[in-house]
């Protein structure tokens, strides 16, 4: 992972905290434009056939096509995603998650693309991509992250993130298997998402957030800190941040870093140990 490391030092004070309250807003915008204007959805595909003819919106726009119909049980879905997006940010930090995210919408992209040039006018997508797998390999990243979490199904059953996980990774398999090729090309593109952070999720995988929370528990020098005026006290040895780019940043250092190294709060659980 020392290229994505080398990109976050670069970037990473770009990347959007967050990411998937606002991914869940798409959804909601979706929902609403499903049930007040049904006839738009047709403009908010992902098709490359239009998109080279100029309706370049479609690139992104498809983002906003929900993944599931709307039901009662879609709310607590939503919930779900949202706290399994909150929990994998603050593991991995905001610019890690953020590449996760964005890296499965643009294999996605491009496998829509591969499919036309592959097969011409003939490979219209008629709506079939979605964020929908992409969700599904945040929750396989999750499942690997944490697989003795407990989740209480149906508010009753305690059943632990393994177990769900191998279901979702037979329903993604029965899917491919039965599904067009369309739906298998966003399966794959999805899980390369998965892939390139599958071994990144061993350093935390078997652990809880409280439990990793736990580990970079440490005691801060106990000297008084000054500064002059302009000049900032704490910076992180990653990203460069300091608390002047953002006075709400925290700061710590690493008991297991070999010298004085600090840390901001999203890679606390992500930096590599310095020996």
């Amino acid at each position: 992972m020392d290229w994505l490391n080398k990109l976050e030092r670069k970037i990473g004070r770009f990347a959007i905290h967050n990411l998937i309250m606002y991914l869940i807003a798409c959804y909601i915008i979706g929902y609403g434009i499903q049930f007040l204007m049904p006839n738009l959805f047709n403009y908010l595909t992902l098709e490359p056939y239009y998109i080279i003819r100029g309706q370049v919106w479609r690139i992104i726009s498809w983002v906003l096509i929900p993944p599931g119909q709307a039901s009662f049980w879609i709310i607590f879905m939503l919930f779900l995603y949202y706290s399994i997006g909150t929990t994998l940010e603050r593991t991995w930090g905001a610019f890690r998650f953020n590449v996760y995210i964005f890296s499965g919408i643009i294999f996605t992209v491009i496998g829509a693309f591969i499919l036309f040039f592959a097969f011409g006018a003939n490979a219209l997508m008629g709506g079939l991509f979605s964020t929908y797998y992409i969700n599904m390999s945040m929750f396989l990243a999750f499942a690997a992250s944490y697989p003795n979490m407990e989740l209480r199904l149906y508010f009753v059953l305690p059943v632990k993130v393994k177990w769900l996980g191998i279901v979702y990774a037979g329903l993604i398999g029965y899917s491919f298997i039965m599904s067009s090729l369309v739906v298998r090309v966003a399966i794959i593109a999805s899980l390369l998402s998965f892939l390139v952070f599958f071994f990144y999720t061993i350093k935390t995988r078997g652990k809880s957030p409280k439990q990793q929370a736990q580990k970079v528990k440490f005691t801060r020098e106990s000297k008084p800190l000054t500064k002059a005026p302009g000049t900032a006290i704490h910076r992180c040895a990653v990203c460069g941040r300091t608390e002047l780019d953002d006075p709400n940043l925290e700061f710590r250092y690493c008991s297991k870093c070999s010298g004085s190294f600090e840390y901001c709060q999203d890679h606390l659980f992500t930096h590599e140990h310095r020996k």
